[in-house]
């Protein structure tokens, strides 16, 4: 069999969930191209709409979003349903944990089940009402409440936690600086510096300063990465002389270590077109079978492995 030609793959989730929120509460219209319009993004788009903000979607992966200010948002008058997303519960419970009207999150049967101490711990440390039932949703979210800046050690590194914690701290009296113990995916801190947000970042250290507005975008939502990785194994297997080429695949360094360990293996992949996009790094890849053939074995574990990894960042 042979893989050849030129494709893309769908839009990345994380960035699409966090465009939907930051976006929303930017001064101005914000343009987003290749949203994912899957069910977990849908359903942070519909809490948006729910909390008062004009979202537009001319096609399934094109968004106009009309920012309402970062203290725009309104009481959406119902629980919010986050369906089976756990990165949109985490991340509304941060945004939400500043606002001046109460909110309730819950989930279908999976997600009511997962676990959201951890990020309930470090709000209530910032002066926030965040209630959970025995650790787990519903999430309930008392308004009203004024957040102080902290220094947040984290117990362990999650990019859902962090994110949380700086949507929140975006409406702090003070900066908030987050400690992690590893490295985390830091789509957050990208977006938040695009918009026009003070983020400093000093080795695992995050220090945010709250703005008084957040700007506008206009984005193009890159290809995740993590979709991108079946083909670019695939293409190391079994791509023709002239390649298979996979346009627009996001490159943040925090995603694409599957691509030093198959270079590390031999395999021929060519970083082109190097651009950014809403401050994450975008390029085209083009894939050649190794010329020295790759063991397939080797390559399916080491899928396995990264997979593995990577949800545990996420």
């Amino acid at each position: 069999m042979r893989i050849f030609g030129t494709m893309a793959v769908p839009g990345d989730k994380s960035i699409s969930h966090r465009a939907l929120m930051l976006c929303g509460i930017a001064e101005g219209i914000s343009e987003v191209s290749d949203f994912l319009a899957s069910e977990d993004c849908l359903a942070t788009l519909a809490a948006m709409r729910a909390l008062g903000v004009r979202i537009e979607q001319p096609s399934d992966s094109r968004v106009l979003i009309h920012g309402v200010g970062l203290h725009g948002l309104r009481d959406a008058g119902r629980v919010l349903d986050m369906g089976n997303a756990g990165t949109a519960m985490r991340l509304f419970t941060g945004l939400l944990a500043a606002q001046k009207f109460d909110s309730r999150l819950v989930g279908d049967a999976s997600l009511m089940k997962r676990p959201m101490e951890r990020v309930a711990k470090p709000l209530r440390e910032m002066g926030a009402d965040v209630r959970t039932l025995n650790g787990t949703p519903p999430v309930e979210i008392g308004g009203g409440h004024r957040l102080h800046g902290i220094d947040y050690r984290m117990p362990m590194s999650s990019a859902q936690v962090k994110s949380a914690i700086l949507l929140a701290a975006l409406y702090a009296d003070a900066a908030t600086t987050i400690s992690a113990p590893a490295i985390s995916r830091d789509h957050s801190e990208r977006m938040l510096k695009s918009c026009g947000v003070r983020v400093d970042t000093e080795g695992l250290r995050t220090i945010l300063h709250p703005p008084q507005r957040l700007l506008s975008q206009i984005l193009t939502v890159p290809g995740d990465f993590s979709s991108a990785a079946f083909f670019i194994v695939a293409g190391c297997l079994a791509a023709p002389p002239q390649g298979l080429l996979i346009s627009g695949v996001g490159m943040n360094p925090t995603r694409t270590g599957l691509l030093d360990i198959l270079r590390s293996m031999g395999a021929e992949i060519e970083t082109l077109n190097a651009r950014e996009s809403g401050a994450e790094p975008v390029a085209d890849l083009r894939i050649r079978a190794s010329s020295v053939g790759i063991c397939r074995s080797e390559l399916m574990a080491m899928m396995g492995t990264w997979i593995s990894g990577s949800a545990a960042k996420s």
